[in-house]
């Protein structure tokens, strides 16, 4: 009997824990769970970076795998298409296909444009370096000076000379 009366109120601590949790949700609402669980979020990725939360999802991946097997991804991944298509319509699929489609082709576009024109500036640069340089060196700084004391052919003769 005093045993019992000993035992009578305890409880364990994941006990304890679901009793706080659910008191605070109670007077606080689950807004608040998610506002410190963001809030931790980011206090987590900004002191150890975004590749822990890579190697931790990385990990927890494989153990469900290894759990649960290939197959267990194989079901939520179907299971998640059919709640998907039944709340977005038998279409969303291929609408997001045909954006998706769309936007590679874009972007391979794009990469051709600058594919070619780095091809080109390189093929500009190699004609404009291969043009100035001269064919032998020159003696002197005169024969280097440009030749902008005389004019082109056509200009009008200003009659100063530099």
């Amino acid at each position: 009997m005093q045993q019992d009366k000993d035992n009578k109120g305890s409880m364990t601590v994941a006990e304890a824990g679901r009793k706080g949790g659910e008191t605070v949700r109670n007077e606080r609402g689950r807004e608040f769970y998610e506002t410190i669980g963001r809030k931790g979020g980011a206090t987590v990725k900004a002191e150890r970076g975004r590749s822990f939360y890579e190697e931790i999802g990385r990990k927890g991946g494989e153990t469900v795998k290894a759990e649960r097997g290939a197959k267990f991804y194989e079901e939520i991944g179907k299971k998640g298409g059919d709640r998907v298509k039944a709340t977005r319509g038998p279409n969303f699929y291929e609408e997001i296909g045909r954006k998706g489609g769309q936007k590679v082709k874009k972007l391979i576009e794009e990469g051709k444009r600058a594919a070619r024109a780095a091809m080109e500036a390189q093929q500009q640069g190699g004609a404009a370096t291969a043009a100035a340089a001269p064919a032998t060196p020159a003696a002197s700084t005169e024969e280097q000076a440009p030749a902008a004391a005389t004019p082109e052919p056509g200009a009008p003769d200003t009659g100063r000379t530099e």
